[in-house]
């Protein structure tokens, strides 16, 4: 099997599947703001983009499927030269009219980034209109490789080519013992070596709910108390009338409260209080695992081991997956497990990302860029009064906008003119028009959320802190006296 664009071609058997081995996936990024390559070489842990390249002019002339994006007439080829309006054809620009029409109001992504996507790979998304992006959404931490990484794709076709079935519930596949044996192999001793892997359904919600109900299992009692990084939650049943808990849930960086890393000190002592008790020590590792935070896993920066790990996203390799690996001692929760939990793509994909990023150490890699983008981010801090605060671990970062003095400030996604969610509307909405995707999040949907791949490189990082920059300074320069304005810059081709 020939090697996969940009790795070194060579290929080993790893726990039953067929590994690509080699560089990392790093180039082509897209333009910079007066059309140059932002990107001309791979990432400072990868050797070449040589074959990269010549992957990339293979595919724009050839009939492959990149191939077919520029010139056949598959669903590629639709995208640029056919008439069919369908996902990619004559259509394709009325695609966010449609969608607002036939969807219903809740389609959050939709309405805050009008961006038909019809190509992406590694940091890039190109949309319907022949722009480019450098997207630092990467499906809300679901792309740690990025867009369509060779080793993915790899995976996914090598199980598509074999014949094998695409969904069995959970009976045993060479694919699914595969994703077991990589995954058990990046966790820690103390944890794989008396392990049990649960598959459940692939929505947020489903592992958190199959992690409580096996705590509740385990030890017949019903409260599970959520540790954020401003308490610490007691867990004495001295309170007359309130028992222990079933267990203690930990998220190592609270995307959703604003980009909010626990300290590690509290984790510690949080752990020992629940071994103390006899209580159940959760992490959910949804949004930071698989390298995302500078580790592998981000428990492992305070140096404790969970008793039950809850991991989805990232661990898909870009498709619907989640897992809950807890201590065998704790039994098993009840028999809800849902449909889905037996995806043979997204097992096959996800083994490849969990191998990829460990062999290729890209959790140390997140943890040099990510303290890069930090580092720029609280220059935007010192230089901006509308930035109130920085935050984040690794390649997961938050800036936070702060209103005017005296201005009024909102909860939720009710913005009005002049509030701190307004300014990080305009914020998010002049980085779209620079070039660059970003999110937004918070209790009070004022907190800029960056999420690039963990194969960002250098350049890369740099035109993500140049764009984020120039369009805060855009926002500033408007922000006094009520609306922000937003000039009509387009983004780079």
């Amino acid at each position: 099997m020939p090697g996969a664009p940009g790795t070194s071609g060579r290929v080993r058997a790893a726990g039953g599947r067929r590994t690509v081995a080699g560089s990392p996936y790093g180039g082509c990024a897209g333009t910079g703001g007066k059309g140059e390559p932002v990107v001309t070489r791979e990432p400072a842990v990868a050797a070449s983009t040589r074959a990269h390249a010549a992957h990339e002019g293979a595919v724009r002339g050839s009939g492959t499927y990149g191939g077919a994006v520029r010139g056949s007439g598959t669903y590629g080829g639709a995208v640029q030269g056919s008439g069919v309006s369908g996902p990619g054809g004559g259509g394709r620009r009325g695609a966010p009219r449609r969608q607002a029409a036939r969807e219903p109001a809740a389609r959050t992504y939709a309405r805050a980034l009008p961006v038909v996507p019809v190509r992406a790979r590694g940091l890039t998304i190109e949309g319907a209109d022949g722009r480019r992006y450098l997207d630092c959404v990467s499906g809300a931490g679901a792309l740690a490789l990025g867009h369509n990484h060779p080793v993915v794709l790899d995976a996914i076709r090598t199980v598509l080519d074999s014949g094998a079935p695409l969904h069995v519930m959970d009976l045993t596949t060479p694919v699914e013992d595969a994703f077991v044996t990589e995954l058990l192999r990046t966790l820690p001793p103390g944890l794989a070596d008396r392990a049990r892997v649960r598959f459940c359904g692939p929505a947020g919600a489903d592992p958190v709910a199959t992690a409580v109900a096996l705590a509740r299992a385990a030890t017949g009692r019903a409260r599970v108390v959520n540790a954020t990084d401003a308490d610490e939650p007691a867990l004495d049943d001295g309170e007359p009338g309130r028992e222990r808990p079933a267990g203690l849930l930990l998220e190592p960086v609270r995307s959703d409260a604003g980009m909010r890393p626990v300290p590690d000190g509290l984790v510690r002592r949080l752990r020992a209080r629940a071994a103390d008790r006899s209580v159940p020590f959760i992490v959910d590792e949804t949004g930071t695992g698989v390298g995302r935070t500078g580790a592998y896993w981000a428990f492992e920066h305070s140096g404790v081991t969970p008793d039950v790990l809850v991991l989805a996203k990232a661990i898909g390799g870009s498709l619907p997956l989640a897992v809950v690996v807890h201590r065998e001692d704790l039994g098993e929760p009840d028999s809800r497990a849902g449909t889905f939990r037996g995806n043979q793509l997204a097992l096959a994909a996800g083994a490849a990302t969990l191998a990829h990023v460990r062999e290729h150490r890209l959790a140390d890699h997140a943890a040099t860029l990510g303290g890069r983008m930090l580092t720029g981010l609280r220059a935007l801090a010192a230089e901006f009064t509308c930035v109130g605060d920085v935050r984040g671990r690794g390649l997961m970062a938050g800036v936070e906008l702060v209103a005017p003095d005296g201005a009024p400030d909102v909860a939720a996604h009710g913005a009005r003119a002049g509030t701190a969610a307004a300014l990080a509307d305009a914020v998010r909405r002049e980085c779209l028009r620079r070039g660059l995707i970003v999110d937004v999040t918070g209790p009070r949907a004022n907190v800029v959320r960056l999420l690039p791949p963990l194969i960002v490189t250098e350049e890369q990082m740099s035109a993500v802190l140049d764009r984020l920059a120039d369009a805060v300074r855009a926002v500033d320069r408007h922000r006094p006296g009520g609306p922000v304005p937003i000039r009509g810059e387009r983004a780079p081709r």
